[in-house]
């Protein structure tokens, strides 16, 4: 014993405190309101950063004069004292002792370190733990509080509306297991309450709560009456426990105070109730038993079931972690060994409240530490900072409220799961679940119990597959216990009826498999002799079975009925057959009396008494029995050396100091017997009571079946009320799937056919009668498309396929083949859609086109286009204005400012009126303006725009272009001052420029042109393009333009070709032309590129 332990240093309670985010502040409220004496050790646990060394050591230490001490590894705990966890640890407690270890390096899941330390506390200090949970963010703790208040120890718990952060108060709430809620300033007093009540001690109370069978019979009640459920056969450990906590919580010392307390406080009643039924499980427990039945039972248990609904019972599943474990389990499994089976799991439990949280499938985000990342990640959904078990799993559990000791149970199991359950239970009750287990259970089904729990009496119909975890299989099948097998007995254990000999407490019930025992015992006797009467008593000297005539040898006595052989035999024969078989049950061996003289109504008669016990095992009652055999001539054979002639003076003598003895124990036991009789009278009243109550509870039970009845009419309306909607559903989706003309279709994991809609017909041949159809027995009307490799490609990266296709008869479809998702990360089969975008292709198509007769327009023309929005200012133009201008496109940084700049001076603020009077009429304007370049070299430029109105009539946008006519100048003023130069150039080839409407009239054109056609420039400029045509073009040019411009067919632009042209003389000669088209908003340019010989060279 530790030096600490004898001095009485030792914590009278260990207080674990936990926290996280914003914890800080609360710690130091709380250890501010704890005095200096307490005799409570106080170790805090927080989510501590392992990258930083932590402070508060320092910190605490300045709030609070108890002394306050970083954790080491094998500290032994003082009481009045405060230990933190260090950083980068995890922290636990055994036999007093802290223990540390290191967290996981790198690990991506999170730490629980609360959960883990409040767990060794619930396991090593039992009733002296006291959990207390402050501000945090998360769930940690969550599961540490449940094992505390399993081992009976108090939980407190900051109120969230007080904590900074209130993810850990708030998971700690949602459980109902919290003994107190309270701002973080009144835990303290609270706490010093409690361990400071009862004045009594422990084993005072509780013997004194065992001895209250009246008070004790009365909260039972009190609690059936409420609940429905019936505590009377719960252990008396475990009840005295759960209501002496309640007692300790509202410092209420005396019992019938805390029924006065129950009577007037409903909400102390429920409370009392949720602690009766408080059930620690979490996923997974024991993962041994659980990998033992993945490897060794399940498979072949599956394998069995082909084509059969596999049926499992979870009993006692409270929150539903092992139901959903199971099912998980099988899923697994399933996957694994690629089978399909059908897997029903019915998930019962009394607690209304825990089916709840278990339907709902929510738990904390502290499960991680049970499941594991690669299971957790597949069949949970992280919500928030919880996890929800995915629809797939959870549509394999039903959970309903049961009660294994009043409800009937379900049948045709195939696994029964019922973990720490039974420890709860009396004997007798245990006994009766598993007569229903084994009842429920086929032949060779599996049950599957806590590693704590037996079969006990039962073992002969369960075989042992595992006994470390406790697995079994059911090898035979007995009948189920119903609720009257269940004597009503008190909850004190001096009840003279639990000691009544078995056969006297079955001694009213029909023939039973006990009886069908003692015959079998019997005829092992019997096959070796013949008869004429044989009677077997038990070790209580009762009657229990009789074969042959008894009427020579046996009576029944007047009065109260006895069954005893004693009071029954003959006179004569009584006390040598009495002496005999206590001889054979003390010696256990067979005894014979001969010689044996008794007289009925044919004379004196001489009686052979063989006395032999009976074979059996040890958990059965001894039994003997007693063979009558009448000797006709009593000289005519010898006595047998294993006979005995029966001395009646010896006997008589040795019966007298038997007697003796017997009535001196007699004595010593008939005053306790006076007292339980009178007990035993005053239970009995109080049973009749009990009866009354009993047939009144049968009339209100047919009321409640008939509330049940339209109950059950009601939820048949609801079904069909569901129906109707799910009718709608399925409407409302097929009225979808018409109306937004995609066509789709829906493969299952198989690739077949689940859906389509009618739009998808005008690709895949389908009919109604398709669906279930696999698909590759389709065909479809998609040019070069392999669109079943493009499914599996799918399937297998579970990446969405998008792409254009075309069909046979031209029509362009976007097709998207995607994974059809069920779960996250989970999918089970694919979805095809096709929307014709055969306009939109075409569009593209002509953009293109537009686009590449721009850029050759850009290349044969020195003009550029732009587009300005006139509300945010944005310039964007061509990259053709980089050559016009000689300047960095950046400089004009997208602002028309910008480009205003570059022209010259002198002609800027024509411009500028210009262009302001076209914006604020929303007017197209045209202007004439020279452009100084940076080497100063100047440039002539003819600038159009085009206005776009908004919905207010006023200018959004100007698009425009800029247009060179530096030629055209320098040609016109050439003209002008000799028209014959002898300096020009004759000989070679030139390029004529022209730019034309969409109407034909020339907006521009170059020197090349004047020169070569004889036109001046004010002659060209503004008349139609036909001046220069020769016939035929000249009468078919404007039926070509607007065939053009009505259809947009066109054999001409972007291509050259030669023809004729008229030079204005009227003579003939031939060009080459290639035409380009300029779109500048809506309007349409024509720009025109002639090669032309020199009229020498022609």
């Amino acid at each position: 014993m530790d030096i600490s332990m004898k001095s009485g240093r030792m914590p009278s309670y260990y207080v674990g405190i936990g926290a996280s985010a914003g914890g800080l502040e609360a710690i130091e409220k709380l250890f501010q309101n704890v005095p200096i004496q307490t005799g409570l050790a106080f170790i805090v646990i927080q989510h501590l950063s392992p990258d930083y060394k932590s402070m508060m050591v320092e910190l605490l230490s300045k709030k609070t004069r108890l002394p306050v001490l970083r954790a080491e590894d094998g500290m032994l705990v003082d009481r009045d004292s405060i230990y933190l966890i260090p950083p980068k640890k995890n922290l636990t407690i055994f036999h007093g002792k802290l223990l540390l270890s290191d967290r996981p390096p790198n690990d991506p899941w999170i730490n629980l370190p609360i959960d883990i330390f409040f767990r060794s506390l619930a396991e090593d200090q039992g009733e002296k733990a006291v959990g207390i949970i402050l501000s945090g963010t998360g769930s940690d703790g969550t599961r540490g509080i449940r094992a505390i208040k399993e081992n009976g120890g108090l939980i407190m718990v900051q109120d969230e509306k007080d904590a900074k952060f209130d993810g850990m108060p708030k998971s700690a709430t949602s459980t109902g297991l919290a003994d107190f809620i309270l701002n973080v300033e009144d835990i303290p007093e609270k706490l010093m309450a409690y361990i400071k009540y009862p004045y009594l001690t422990k084993a005072e109370q509780q013997d004194k709560i065992v001895h209250s069978d009246d008070s004790m019979a009365t909260i039972f009640s009190m609690l059936r009456s409420k609940t429905k459920i019936d505590f009377t056969y719960y252990k008396p450990s475990t009840v005295v426990r759960r209501i002496e906590r309640r007692m300790n919580v509202n410092q209420v010392d005396d019992l019938q105070a805390y029924i006065k307390l129950l009577k007037y406080n409903n909400r102390e009643l429920t409370t009392l109730y949720h602690e009766m039924l408080i059930g620690v499980t979490s996923f997974f427990r024991d993962r041994e038993a659980f990998d033992y039945l993945a490897e060794d039972i399940l498979p072949q248990l599956l394998e069995s079931k082909k084509g059969r609904l596999l049926r499992i019972w979870s009993v006692g599943c409270s929150t539903g972690e092992e139901a959903y474990s199971l099912a998980i389990l099988l899923q697994e499994l399933l996957e694994k060994l690629n089978i399909e089976r059908k897997v029903k799991i019915f998930a019962t439990d009394v607690d209304s409240n825990a089916l709840q949280i278990a339907g709902g499938g929510t738990y904390p985000e502290s499960i991680a530490a049970d499941v594991g990342p690669s299971l957790l990640s597949k069949y949970f959904q992280r919500q928030e900072d919880h996890y929800r078990v995915s629809r797939k799993i959870r549509e394999m559990v039903v959970f309903a409220q049961h009660n294994i000791i009043s409800d009937p149970p379900f049948t045709k199991i195939d696994i029964i799961s019922c973990r720490n359950l039974l420890i709860y239970l009396q004997p007798m009750l245990q006994q009766k679940a598993l007569s229903m287990f084994n009842f429920s259970l086929n032949i060779g089904g599996i049950l599957f119990l806590g590693s704590s729990e037996t079969t006990g009496e039962m073992s002969s119909f369960f075989s042992a597959k595992h006994r470390k975890w406790k697995i079994y299989s059911s090898k035979s099948k007995q009948r189920a216990l119903t609720s009257r097998s269940l004597p009503n007995l008190s909850f004190s254990s001096n009840n003279p009826l639990v000691h009544l000999p078995i056969a006297a407490k079955q001694r009213t019930s029909g023939p039973t498999n006990r009886d069908l025992h003692i015959i079998d015992r019997l005829l092992k006797v019997l096959a070796k002799k013949v008869i004429p009467l044989a009677i077997v008593v038990n070790d209580e000297l009762e009657v229990l079975y009789t074969i042959g005539d008894v009427d020579n040898f046996l009576s029944l006595p007047s009065g109260m009925m006895k069954n005893d052989i004693r009071k029954m035999l003959r006179n004569e024969i009584a006390i040598p057959v009495t002496i005999g078989i206590q001889k054979a049950f003390k010696e256990e061996k067979e005894i014979t009396y001969s010689n044996i003289g008794y007289h009925n109504e044919r004379g004196n008669k001489v009686l052979k008494v063989d006395i032999t016990p009976l074979p059996g095992n040890k958990i059965q009652s001894p039994l003997v029995a007693i063979l009558f055999n009448e000797i006709t001539d009593p000289s005519g054979s010898p006595p047998s050396h294993h006979d005995t002639t029966y001395d009646y003076d010896k006997e008589a003598e040795q019966r007298l100091l038997d007697l003796e003895q017997e009535l001196q124990f007699t004595k010593e036991n008939l005053q306790a017997t006076i007292e339980e009789l009178e007990t035993s009278n005053e239970e009995l009243q109080a049973t009749n009571e009990e009866l009354l109550a009993s047939n009144e509870e049968l009339q209100s039970t047919n009321e409640e079946l008939q509330s049940v009845n339209e109950e059950l009419y009601t939820v048949n309306s609801e079904h069909q009320i569901k129906i109707m909607e799910l009718t709608e559903l399925n409407n409302d989706m097929d009225n979808l799937l018409d109306s937004s003309e995609i066509g789709t279709i829906f493969l299952d994991d198989q690739l077949n056919i689940r859906k389509f809609s009618p739009q998808i017909k005008q690709i895949f041949n389908l009919i109604p009668s398709d669906l279930g159809r696999p698909f590759d027995h389709l065909t479809h009307r998609l040019k070069d498309q392999d669109i079943l490799e493009l499914i599996k490609r799918v399937l297998t990266t579970s990446k969405m396929i998008d792409r254009n296709v075309q069909s046979i008869d031209g029509k362009w479809f976007l097709m998207r083949i995607l994974p059809y998702n069920v779960a996250p990360n989970t999918f089970a089969g694919v979805v095809i859609t096709l929307v014709e975008v055969s306009d939109l292709v075409q569009t593209e198509k002509a953009l293109e086109d537009s686009e590449a007769r721009l850029g050759l327009a850009e290349k044969t023309v020195p003009f550029a286009s732009w587009q300005w929005n006139i509300e945010t200012g944005f310039l964007s133009f061509t990259a053709s204005l980089e050559k016009l201008l000689d300047r960095d496109l950046q400089s004009l940084n997208h602002s028309y400012e910008a480009l205003l700049e570059c022209v010259h001076p002198d002609d800027s603020v024509n411009v500028i009126q210009k262009v302001t009077s076209a914006v604020e009429r929303g007017v197209n304007y045209e202007v004439l303006h020279r452009i100084l370049r940076p080497n100063g070299a100047v440039r002539h430029m003819k600038q159009i725009g085009v206005a776009s109105l908004g919905d207010n009539g006023k200018a959004t946008k100007m698009t425009g272009i800029l247009l060179d006519i530096t030629e055209e100048k320098k040609q016109s003023k050439a003209e002008k001052e000799d028209a014959t130069d002898p300096r020009r150039i004759e000989g070679g080839m030139n390029e004529g420029l022209i730019v034309i409407e969409q109407s034909g009239k020339i907006l521009s054109v170059n020197s090349a042109v004047v020169d070569y056609f004889g036109f001046s420039y004010s002659e060209l400029i503004g008349s139609n393009v036909s001046i220069l045509m020769a016939e035929p073009h000249k009468s078919n040019h404007d039926k070509y333009l607007k065939e053009y411009l009505k259809t947009g067919k066109t054999t001409i632009i972007g291509s050259s070709r030669q023809l004729t042209a008229r030079h204005k003389d009227g003579s003939i000669v031939n060009i080459k032309l290639s035409v380009g088209e300029i779109k500048i908003g809506k309007r349409t340019l024509f720009s025109g590129v002639i090669q032309v010989p020199s009229r020498s060279a022609q």
